[in-house]
């Protein structure tokens, strides 16, 4: 066993004592030390551990970038204790390309088109919630769980207010709502009153 190896187990106990797993990692450190024993390198570098993450032959970026990443975070706990280490900067194989998802906007015909779909599948207090959760989206733009989250004293009546708490980072923040979006949630309000007289929670859904 080599200091090198010594200290691959002591860097995986460590993380595994809080927690991680790190089977992948274990093997590519193992492989990337038994590299370094080769060219007798007894360091870690930045040219070495950059030559060793892209050895494989045809291999994606994004693999040659899982073995680096595994050799970075190492060394980057290795190097408090011994500060010869080098540390891979996070753009060692290059810039990273940016890939975004393209958002997909609904029309008002298909926001339609899925309220009524909702309202004539489902069944019972189902076929007024899921129109009711659908339009709300579509006409905010609130997350999924935001309007499911709603409880009714969140629905500000007389500000034409929703009150959105401890959303996204633990803010909250206030969307305004069309008249014809209040109507429709009195419209719905009033029929889930109807059948549910002895509500068990403060949702409003």
């Amino acid at each position: 066993m080599t200091a090198l190896s010594d200290a691959v187990g002591d860097y995986i106990n460590v993380r595994r004592a809080m927690g991680y797993k790190l089977e992948r990692a274990e093997a590519l450190l193992m492989q990337f030390v038994r590299h370094l024993e080769e060219v007798g390198a007894t360091t870690i570098t930045v040219d070495q551990a950059v030559a060793w993450a892209t050895m494989p032959v045809g291999a994606s970026r994004a693999w040659k970038g899982i073995r680096l990443s595994a050799v970075r975070s190492f060394a980057t706990w290795l190097q408090a204790r011994e500060p010869a280490t080098e540390v891979p900067p996070p753009d060692a194989l290059g810039p990273r390309p940016v890939r975004r998802a393209v958002p997909y906007l609904y029309t008002d015909a298909e926001v339609a088109a899925l309220m009524g779909a909702a309202s004539t599948h489902l069944r019972g207090l189902q076929r007024e919630t899921f129109p009711a959760l659908i339009g709300l989206l579509g006409v905010t733009g609130m997350r999924v769980s935001e309007a499911i989250g709603l409880d009714r004293r969140h629905v500000l009546w007389d500000e034409g207010q929703l009150l959105i708490e401890r959303s996204k980072f633990g803010k909250s923040r206030y969307v305004a709502l069309h008249p014809s979006t209040l109507d429709a949630l009195h419209a719905y309000a009033r029929c889930r009153d109807e059948r549910c007289r002895a509500p068990q929670s403060p949702s409003f859904s």
